[in-house]
């Protein structure tokens, strides 16, 4: 079969997916501390390889053919894409894996500064293989919520065009998870080093995020008006939404701010993200706006609420993913007169729907990362010592910084960690105990460490 138009468009789609995750590097990188920049980069680059791997031997098996009572496909099916035959069948693997890539990076910003880099190595592909699996399988494979599908011949389908429930609600429900069990940084809320270190880069992150969206979103446009359509409402909603969060944070605290600016965009994005093809340009403006407000007023209740979502990955993608999601049930077109949101006449029926699929989603995605995060934090730990945060995870794990700090700095340096925490070569430093107590090996009082 002859490369067609459609198959160019999808390998360019899929190449501007994988973009994205070099570009969350940038974005996230930037939002971190410096002393964490490089191994926050490093996250997001690993999860490229594990996931590119697994996706070729199982996950894609696992989320399309037969399945497993609507839940899950056969990881053996198609074992290292054997048997894959239709003419644009790996062009449909290669873009499907860049989804779960991103996926899974996603929720690496919410325990910047202190997770360990091996466990985070362990964390994503199991996480894809049990998680992102089943409900991209549930949503886009044929599973549960698809048109043959029990909650789908219940209720409907639901109406998940590029993700809102399978990438962002499932991400940001993983985030939440893992910083309940990994716990806070030290000096959460009290630290002002707990800013981000880099805003050009956060701005640099936010704009290939935003370009890459529109291959996120329109890969799998299947006509011309379909494809213009997508177009205008990434272009829109992120718009609007950009403007919600300033509006907010002028408003709330008297300035407009880079960050909020960069996030706002992100929060637009993922909102659209399940609605994209569904909604009119002027729906993706409203829903732009109720983004960006409901996210630039969410993110602080991370504060209020005492839990340490580093980059805000749980009121971004969650809150706004959510949203998009819901949103569905009130704006979504009409198909040739037949359906739509409650706005369009379609009744409280799609609706319905778009409930049960954020729901379940919510619900499969904390219990199974709980399993997940609790076996591997009991078994391997998840977090690095009070040490290594102290000093910073770039320093501790890669043994390498993203700057060099004028002369005496440690850029790039591999000296010994000991070194770093006393000042001194040759002196290990005062055992640290897990209440953050230094004991002093003469005296053994205990005091607070730094």
């Amino acid at each position: 079969m002859e490369l067609t138009a459609g198959h160019v468009w999808l390998m360019v789609a899929a190449a501007l997916v994988l973009f994205m995750t070099p570009g969350l590097a940038f974005f996230y990188g930037g939002m971190t501390r410096a002393k964490a920049a490089l191994n926050m980069m490093m996250m997001s680059f690993i999860s490229i390889g594990m996931v590119g791997v697994v996706w070729v031997l199982w996950g894609a098996s696992m989320s399309s053919g037969e399945g497993f009572m609507q839940i899950v496909g056969n990881p053996f099916a198609t074992f290292g894409l054997e048997g894959i035959t239709a003419p644009d069948g790996l062009i449909k693997v290669g873009y499907a894996a860049t989804f779960a890539i991103i996926t899974v990076a996603l929720i690496s910003g919410a325990i910047a500064d202190r997770a360990k880099f091996g466990a985070w190595t362990v964390f994503v592909p199991v996480w894809v293989t049990l998680v992102y699996c089943p409900i991209a399988y549930m949503v886009w494979g044929g599973g549960l919520f698809g048109p043959e599908g029990a909650v789908g011949q219940a209720l409907g389908p639901a109406i998940d065009f590029a993700g809102g429930t399978v990438v962002h609600i499932n991400a940001g429900v993983a985030a939440l998870i893992l910083v309940l069990i990994i716990g806070n940084r030290k000096g959460f809320g009290k630290d002002p080093n707990h800013r981000p270190h880099n805003v050009p880069f956060v701005m640099l992150g936010a704009a290939i995020l935003w370009f890459g969206w529109f291959g996120f979103n329109g890969g799998a446009a299947t006509t011309a008006e379909q494809g213009g359509l997508i177009w205008v409402n990434t272009l829109a909603a992120p718009a609007a939404a950009m403007l919600g969060w300033l509006i907010t944070e002028r408003i709330r605290d008297g300035h407009p701010t880079s960050l909020g600016a960069a996030s706002g965009v992100v929060a637009g994005l993922v909102a659209i993200t399940p609605a994209c093809a569904n909604v009119s340009p002027i729906g993706a403006l409203g829903l732009g706006v109720v983004a960006g407000v409901a996210s630039a007023l969410a993110v602080g209740l991370k504060f209020r609420w005492g839990f340490d979502d580093s980059l805000d990955v749980v009121g971004v993608h969650l809150v706004s993913g959510i949203i998009g999601t819901v949103a569905l049930g009130f704006i979504a077109l009409p198909v040739e007169g037949v359906g739509g949101g409650l706005f369009y006449g379609g009744g409280l029926t799609q609706l319905w729907a778009q409930l049960a699929a954020a729901g379940i989603a919510i619900a499969y995605s904390a219990i199974l990362t709980t399993v997940i995060a609790l076996a591997i934090h009991k078994t391997m730990g998840f977090r690095v010592s009070q040490e290594q945060e102290v000093v910073g995870v770039d320093l501790s794990l890669h043994a390498e910084t993203a700057y060099e700090f004028g002369v005496g700095g440690h850029g790039g340096s591999f000296q010994p960690l000991h070194e770093l925490i006393t000042g001194k070569q040759g002196e290990e430093p005062a055992p640290v105990s897990e209440d953050g107590k230094k004991t002093d090996a003469a005296t053994g009082k205990e005091s607070v460490g730094a």
